[in-house]
């Protein structure tokens, strides 16, 4: 085995890119890996464990997105799905399993 591991693959992520209205990422069970502002914005996004648009509350915030340009590692299992809500302006991308 290498001693010298760059990056492990291994966990089959997929991702979404340039997100820019409320989208469903996941509509069953999955996690949300890393959210990646590419675009600030001037509010803040979301992340939410819920399997529609529609059904996004603050009973399913998982997290909130900065309204800054940066990579913001989560890891968080979501039980029921992957919602991400940009805020305005925003363009996000993501990976998640």
């Amino acid at each position: 085995m290498s001693q010298n591991i760059i990056v492990n693959v291994s966990g089959n992520n997929l991702n979404m890119l340039n997100i820019t209205a409320a989208t469903v990422v996941k509509a069953f069970p999955g996690k949300i890996v890393n959210v990646n502002v590419t675009t600030a914005g001037t509010t803040v996004g979301s992340v939410s464990d819920i399997a529609t648009t529609a059904g996004v509350a603050a009973a399913n915030l998982v997290a909130s997105i900065p309204n800054a340009v940066g990579s913001y590692p989560l890891n968080f299992p979501c039980k029921v799905g992957i919602v991400i809500t940009p805020g305005t302006g925003q363009v996000i991308s993501v990976s998640y399993n």
